[in-house]
């Protein structure tokens, strides 16, 4: 699970979240493109845009789910 005491500092203020766990491994910027992006200073992916409508919601949730590392949070 997700630590939200951990987040990355790019995310974007909200109730989605990524924490520094994250590996880069491209998933989630595969699953919700619209949502996540990569920091390429530093290789790690953040919540660029939080989920507006089912479908983004159900994007975040399917990335959240298929972490390998369990990076991704929703405080919502």
């Amino acid at each position: 699970m997700a630590d939200n005491t951990d987040k990355v500092e790019d995310n974007v203020d909200g109730a989605w979240f990524v924490d520094t766990n994250c590996i880069d491994c491209d998933l989630c910027r595969q699953t919700a493109p619209d949502n996540f992006e990569r920091n390429e200073d530093e290789g790690y992916t953040y919540v660029s845009k939080q989920p507006d409508g089912d479908d983004e919601v159900q994007a975040c949730q399917d990335a959240m789910e298929e972490c390998p590392v369990e990076a991704i949070g929703d405080d919502g």
